[in-house]
């Protein structure tokens, strides 16, 4: 998908005056890492006053995390609740920054580059005030390539039914809904092939799960058990590709405004491996919202299941 000629289709570039602080630390292409390397990903978040942040934090002992950059008002204040991934996408004069965001009951596109001139802030539709989750899964595994492609969103409502769209263009079409899902507290998507797309859910009760969603219909996620308690204190779980078939998952626990970095294999159950890397040592995760950073499709691979 062109993003730069999506936004211009739903909404027009509008020329922005003054200067922006661009964030230092945006998709710096966490999924080409290897196993020899040190993990890293890219972590976003939404400030009260509407700010995007963007910063890596990096596997190590302890964990770390860079100094966060900022762009002001990319949102109005205290506007935002929920967010997808937003990709990063370099152009001849800036970045290329998108994604979609939940603000009241309403769904949003939002594109910028305020180096350009670019800004689109699109509402797509109502009824999302009963939502606790959203994610968008693009897959591609060559530049423009169709033949191995998709591109869904995924919404979790408070009753516990877990919704899927197809993004054709500017349309969401939708592509199925399963019930039984009412005790997850965040999901974090660690695949995305060919085939399906994975996530990580932890429950309130403390218990971790994979939810593997079949791109076929009927919609038909298949739950595996990973872990059966202890992991009930993250409000947000952000998760990125590390080594060939892992995964580096940040656990976001909004009371205490700390987060705890974890290497996780390739999904199989409750034989999954994890281990505990330790709390991110001098991070503060005061921001309402938390988000991932990531390139652009195919160069965004998920490969955790």
């Amino acid at each position: 998908m062109n993003r730069r000629r999506f936004a211009a289709a739903l909404a027009g570039t509008v020329a922005l005056g003054g200067a922006v602080l661009a964030p230092s630390a945006h998709a710096t292409g966490a999924g080409t890492q290897n196993a020899t390397a040190a993990c890293t990903e890219d972590v976003g978040s939404v400030t009260a006053a509407g700010a995007h942040t963007g910063a890596t934090v990096t596997a190590g002992t302890p964990p770390t995390t860079s100094a966060p950059g900022s762009t002001a008002g990319v949102f109005k204040p205290g506007q935002v609740r929920l967010s997808t991934t937003f990709v990063s996408e370099p152009s001849t004069g800036g970045v290329d920054r998108s994604g979609y965001v939940v603000e009241g009951d309403g769904l949003y596109y939002r594109f910028y580059n305020f180096n350009e001139g670019g800004d689109a802030h699109v509402r797509i539709g109502g009824g999302w005030s009963s939502y606790t989750s959203l994610e968008a899964a693009e897959y591609a595994e060559a530049p423009g390539s169709t033949t191995y492609y998709h591109h869904f969103a995924y919404g979790l409502r408070s009753d516990g039914t877990l919704l899927r769209w197809n993004l054709t263009g500017s349309a969401w079409r939708s592509a199925g809904s399963a019930n039984g899902f009412a005790s997850v507290k965040s999901m974090a998507l660690i695949s995305k092939t060919r085939t399906y797309d994975t996530f990580l859910a932890n429950t309130r009760g403390g218990a971790l799960y994979t939810i593997r969603i079949p791109i076929t219909s009927p919609m038909k996620p298949i739950v595996k058990q990973v872990r059966t308690k202890t992991w009930q204190g993250f409000e947000t779980l952000i998760a990125e590709r590390c080594g060939k078939y892992g995964t580096l998952l940040l656990g976001i626990d909004k009371d205490t405004r700390t987060a705890n970095l974890y290497a996780v294999g390739h999904a199989n159950g409750t034989a999954t491996v994890i281990n505990g890397l330790g709390k991110v040592a001098n991070g503060t995760y005061a921001d309402p919202v938390y988000f991932r950073w990531s390139v652009v499709a195919p160069g965004d691979q998920l490969n955790g299941d």
